[in-house]
């Protein structure tokens, strides 16, 4: 098994079913996405570039979708987290009803678009 898998595979169940249900909507946006695994977290790359990662916080209770290039997306700004960061920018999601799919397909799309 590949580190960024195992990374997903060994979190709690809340948290990897977060995690499937981002997957396959990033997934099928963007199949030309590589999946690794980098600063000890699942990372997305595009065109041999990051794009966003998938990173649990246990202590907080989220699961933190982090938007490499966050910072130049036009829609939906207000649902991004910025935290004192000035290129990144994250979707957080404690449970699967907090995932509007619409905006994370508009997010990933306009972002697919920066590449």
């Amino acid at each position: 098994m590949k580190p960024a898998e195992e990374y997903i595979f060994n979190q709690p169940e809340l948290y990897r079913s977060i995690i499937f249900n981002l997957q396959i909507t990033i997934e099928s946006q963007i199949p030309d996405l590589e999946l690794l695994y980098k600063w000890k977290i699942p990372f997305y790359y595009y065109k041999g570039k990051p794009f966003c990662y998938l990173n649990v916080s246990h202590k907080r209770k989220y699961v933190d979708l982090g938007i490499v290039k966050g910072f130049e997306i036009k829609n939906h700004q207000e649902k991004l987290i910025s935290e004192n960061r000035s290129i990144m920018k994250s979707l957080r999601y404690s449970s699967l009803e907090e995932i509007d799919n619409t905006i994370l397909v508009e997010i990933i799309q306009e972002l697919s678009k920066l590449y």
